[in-house]
């Protein structure tokens, strides 16, 4: 079988390219065209595992770039979105753009090639602040933010594909992610930079806030278990979440402890979300996970928590691997 990882120039999607190739299958890599060539964060990947890829370029808004793509293959894994939320209050029609018509180009060509199985990424975001806890699929969906409501959207398209073509949809929504190679904008990897670009005062904004955080290695596995999982029902959402949370306070006291550094806080409200889009509140239900695919985290609660933050910071101090993020903080 071939399976197809659009957004595989990403964090989530680099990883899970890999998880892939590991396993021996058959992958090919949509990436984000760029006349630089720069195929994103699977140039981290080890030289002997890229070569198994059948790495193409284009964009997911071309309709006729995403259907060359899904041609000839299985199975198809829909990673490709905008995913910086304050942006997303900039410029939200690149979000519809990129998140909804592009899963539309992705439903349309799978629906034109049968492909078996269609799994879109979806997004905590979709819940907004809890309003039950733990939060699982049926919680209401309460878009804050326009990067929220595209996600939305494209989840929704996609179930309407299900019911309207009988198009095999599977949505995996995975809460707060985090690991080796992610953004210099998430929270993590924004502390840690700032930490280990010497910087005493570390600019954060809300607080306050909590998130379930979930080390890359999970999430990837969700996905690869809900690849050919045959007791997944297609229109199926399915959580992927370790059911711990921690506050954005609790969680640089945290990591300020684990690299042992003398730093302090300071709350910066560039870095805050406008008032009524703040997410206070996001801890998974990940009980049709454990349930469907057979899925539990193997980074539990606190511990884990702890175990694959010391795995990000080891990662993200090597030189190698910060001299890649001088440019976000202009070092």
């Amino acid at each position: 079988m071939k399976i197809l990882v659009t957004g595989s120039d990403g964090f989530i999607g680099s990883h899970l390219v890999e998880a892939l190739i590991n396993k021996g299958l058959n992958v090919r890599a949509f990436t984000f065209y760029n006349s630089q060539n720069n195929r994103g964060c699977l140039e981290y990947l080890d030289s002997k595992v890229l070569k198994k890829i059948d790495i193409i370029s284009g964009d997911i808004r071309d309709p006729f770039e995403v259907d060359k793509a899904v041609k000839g293959c299985d199975y198809v894994l829909n990673l490709a979105a905008l995913i910086g939320i304050p942006y997303s209050y900039v410029a939200p029609k690149n979000y519809l753009d990129t998140n909804v018509a592009g899963t539309l180009n992705i439903l349309e060509a799978s629906k034109r090639y049968q492909v078996k199985r269609v799994i879109l990424t979806s997004t905590s975001e979709v819940y907004g602040t809890a309003q039950t806890i733990p939060i699982n699929e049926n919680h209401p969906l309460n878009a804050q933010s326009p990067y929220a409501a595209s996600k939305t959207a494209a989840d929704q398209l996609g179930i309407s594909y299900f019911k309207s073509f009988n198009l095999p949809v599977t949505i995996v929504r995975p809460f707060n992610t985090f690991g080796p190679r992610q953004s210099g904008r998430a929270i993590i990897p924004t502390i840690l930079l700032q930490i280990f670009y010497g910087s005493k005062f570390i600019k954060i904004g809300n607080l306050k806030p909590t998130r379930d955080f979930n080390f890359i290695n999970d999430t990837v596995a969700g996905f690869v278990m809900a690849l050919n999982n045959k007791k997944i029902i297609s229109g199926e959402v399915i959580n992927i979440g370790s059911g711990f949370e921690i506050s954005i306070y609790e969680l640089f006291l945290l990591i300020k402890k684990l690299v042992n550094k003398d730093v302090y806080l300071k709350q910066s409200n560039l870095r805050k979300r406008h008032f009524n889009t703040e997410v206070e509140r996001l801890i998974a239900d990940n009980t049709k996970a454990k349930k469907i695919l057979k899925w539990r985290p193997s980074y539990l609660g606190r511990k884990g928590l702890i175990n694959g933050l010391i795995e990000t910071i080891e990662w993200f101090k090597k030189t190698e691997n910060l001299e890649k993020y001088k440019d976000i903080y202009n070092i």
